[in-house]
């Protein structure tokens, strides 16, 4: 009997060793959708996990749409529709393509309604302390503008700064920093315009200057974006 059972158990190792299929491998798949897009030139299995056979290839770039996700030992793998073909992809050569593209159009939009708003501020006279009509400082003028376009910011120069992030590549609505103007440090800002301009509350009156103009060239820090 002992034998009988010892050789039952061998059996099984044998097997899964064979497969390389865990407890895990089985389990069911579950709905999931969406749309992907691939990191990387990628295998599209048969089913979830290494292990089983490639179907097809997928090069980098190209749009799918998720039907199922299921895991495979501790890894996730998705269930991929593509011109008609199905099978699964390791999740981690994937990335979610719909939700980026909502969040471009959502900040485009909302950077375009910002720039309107400043530039029709033109002209309002500059007024240290300033938050309304009446006169805008340079921060006073940013809050006022975004706060017409549903976005709540920090009141002063420093505080807008930290709340924002460093871009390298500015579109309208982001914000133009710079140091050392009349205080040490981060001290003026304005609202990029597109054309290498800004538009600002600064010297006399709000009004749109070219990020080449002599001193604002040296003065300037970063673009950053809320």
């Amino acid at each position: 009997m002992k034998k009988f059972f010892c050789s039952m158990l061998m059996a099984a190792v044998m097997i899964t060793g064979f497969t390389g299929v865990s407890a895990d491998a089985a389990s069911k798949a579950t709905a999931k959708s969406g749309t992907y897009i691939t990191v990387y030139n990628s295998n599209v299995r048969a089913d979830a996990g290494t292990n089983n056979r490639i179907v097809f290839t997928l090069k980098k770039g190209t749009r799918v749409q998720l039907t199922h996700q299921k895991k495979a030992g501790s890894q996730m793998w998705y269930k991929v529709l593509v011109n008609g073909k199905k099978g699964y992809v390791l999740s981690s050569l994937l990335k979610n393509s719909t939700t980026k593209q909502v969040a471009a159009s959502t900040s485009s939009k909302s950077g375009s309604g910002v720039v309107n708003t400043a530039m029709n501020l033109r002209g309002i006279p500059y007024r240290f302390g300033g938050t309304t009509t009446k006169g805008f400082d340079c921060s006073g003028f940013i809050q006022y503008s975004f706060k017409k376009n549903g976005k709540s910011i920090a009141r002063t120069t420093t505080g807008q700064y930290q709340q924002s992030a460093k871009i390298s590549a500015p579109k309208p609505g982001d914000l133009v920093f710079f140091h050392n103007t009349y205080r040490k440090g981060i001290s003026h800002v304005g609202i990029y315009v597109g054309n290498n301009k800004f538009v600002h509350a600064g010297g006399k009156k709000s009004e749109v200057v070219s990020l080449s103009n002599p001193y604002w060239k040296s003065k300037f820090n970063s673009f950053r974006r809320i």
